[in-house]
């Protein structure tokens, strides 16, 4: 049955009129079946040349005049070069994006009816047809793959076709023996893997060689992929990995137990000159200066080979001395007992914010000025307020001076870390001063001399 719906709806809906709809049922025998008959109703155009969309049954009736529709809105009406000639839709240029479902309205009459008689035409744009061979993409050319003698080896061919309305695309893996070209088996290969894109067809193809032997070695791979224009192919060799052989994991543990233990050992040997180098050149205090009664206690040894004992030149404050204790001290004995000196030497030190000590090979050789000295690294240990300095006199380094009794242990490695400075001419250089005067105190320095000569000495 057909029914004369689309006009009569077409007709209310322009006049403004209530839908109110009237069907006129005819029967089938009554109506023409050229107009009806079914048709080729697809198509296929290739982009980037013209092409025709013809309106199927165009010729059951005398009016060939079409309306094309794509999607809801006409042709005529959409951005693109077209035009319609006697019924036909031409595209002056095909692109992808023509792809899609048309409509052509055309009006016939039947038994003095009007019908808008309409069809439906399903378009694909498609590529330009292949032109070129395969475009091998992987293995690009001869290249060599690493394996694993016993182990499983898969061998991928990546291939690019164009594309091809009639499909011819192929690709397969072969070995050749030795390096003979025409002597090829086909190797076991799985299924092609494969991906369209509008213009380019993706094939991955594996071939598995499940224990690789020595033998495989010595032959040659080759990827062969075909089209209809011609083929490419792409060679691979095999070669051994060379197995790195990494200790156990339970060598794990017990290494770095060793590495802790070996880390502990050295820490605790060099325990003491990490703290003389910490303590000698990142901590002093800057707060307890004030309390210091003097700047610098200066220790050195001179003897002249006519002197028996000689005193001591003092650089000291401008005023006399501030208390009873002073004033004792610069008067005392030196023929005191030994631990009337310790007292006093440890007590100097204390009291001061700076120890220079003046190093030769003399003062190495003095038991009372390696004392001094000792003194000095043990109060640095205890007082991150002292700053020692050595200045060597007569530098030979210290492992050249040989004095006649060994240097006790604390002298000796404090020797290797503590600041020191040289004075290795007669008269010392501008950047001598320079130095020292960067490692003294910041204060205005009162200087107290302590003289080491064999078992006298007066301090001031």
């Amino acid at each position: 049955m057909w029914l004369n719906f689309y006009q009569v709806f077409r007709s209310m809906l322009s006049s403004g009129s209530e839908l109110f709809f009237q069907l006129q049922v005819v029967e089938r025998s009554e109506i023409s079946l050229e107009c009806v008959q079914p048709e080729q109703n697809s198509i296929e155009l290739y982009v980037d040349v013209g092409g025709k969309v013809p309106c199927p049954g165009l010729n059951c009736s005398n009016n060939t005049h079409a309306i094309w529709y794509k999607g809801n809105k006409a042709v005529s009406e959409q951005k693109r070069s077209s035009c319609q000639m006697g019924g036909t839709l031409h595209l002056c240029q095909v692109n992808k994006l023509d792809t899609g479902v048309y409509f052509c309205d055309r009006q016939i009459i039947e038994q003095g009816v009007i019908w808008t008689f309409r069809r439906a035409v399903n378009v694909r744009a498609l590529p330009a047809e292949a032109s070129d061979s395969p475009n091998i993409i992987y293995p690009n050319g001869n290249i060599t793959e690493k394996v694993e003698l016993g182990q499983p080896h898969t061998l991928m061919c990546k291939v690019h076709f164009d594309f091809e309305r009639e499909f011819s695309r192929e690709v397969l893996w072969y070995m050749n023996y030795g390096s003979n070209m025409e002597n090829m088996t086909l190797l076991p290969m799985e299924e092609q893997q494969q991906r369209e894109t509008f213009t380019v067809y993706e094939v991955i193809r594996k071939a598995i060689i499940k224990e690789v032997t020595p033998e495989h070695l010595n032959n040659r791979y080759t990827c062969i992929a075909s089209n209809i224009v011609g083929n490419s192919r792409g060679t691979i060799e095999l070669k051994e990995k060379i197995k790195v052989k990494w200790p156990s994991l339970v060598g794990y543990p017990i290494a770095s137990l060793l590495l802790v233990a070996g880390l502990g050992i050295v820490l605790h040997v060099k325990w003491l000159e990490i703290q003389l180098i910490f303590r000698s050149h990142f901590q002093h205090g800057k707060h307890d200066g004030d309390e210091k009664e003097f700047d610098v206690l200066l220790s050195y040894v001179w003897s002249p080979p006519s002197a028996e004992v000689m005193g001591v030149s003092t650089l000291s404050s401008q005023r006399g001395p501030d208390t009873d204790e002073e004033a004792c001290l610069s008067c005392m004995d030196p023929l005191n007992t030994e631990e009337a000196y310790t007292n006093d030497v440890v007590l100097a030190i204390q009291r001061s914010r700076m120890l220079i000590c003046l190093l030769s090979a003399d003062y190495l050789s003095n038991s009372n000025a390696v004392f001094v000295l000792e003194s000095g690294v043990q109060v640095l240990l205890q007082d991150s307020t002292l700053k020692l300095l050595l200045i060597w006199t007569s530098r030979a380094s210290a492992s050249l001076i040989q004095p006649d009794s060994p240097l006790p242990t604390l002298v000796q490695r404090a020797l290797k870390v503590l600041p020191s400075l040289d004075w290795t001419s007669g008269k010392p250089t501008s950047n001598f001063w320079r130095s020292l005067k960067k490692a003294m105190p910041d204060q205005k320095v009162k200087l107290v001399s302590l003289m080491q000569n064999q078992k006298h000495f007066i301090l001031q």
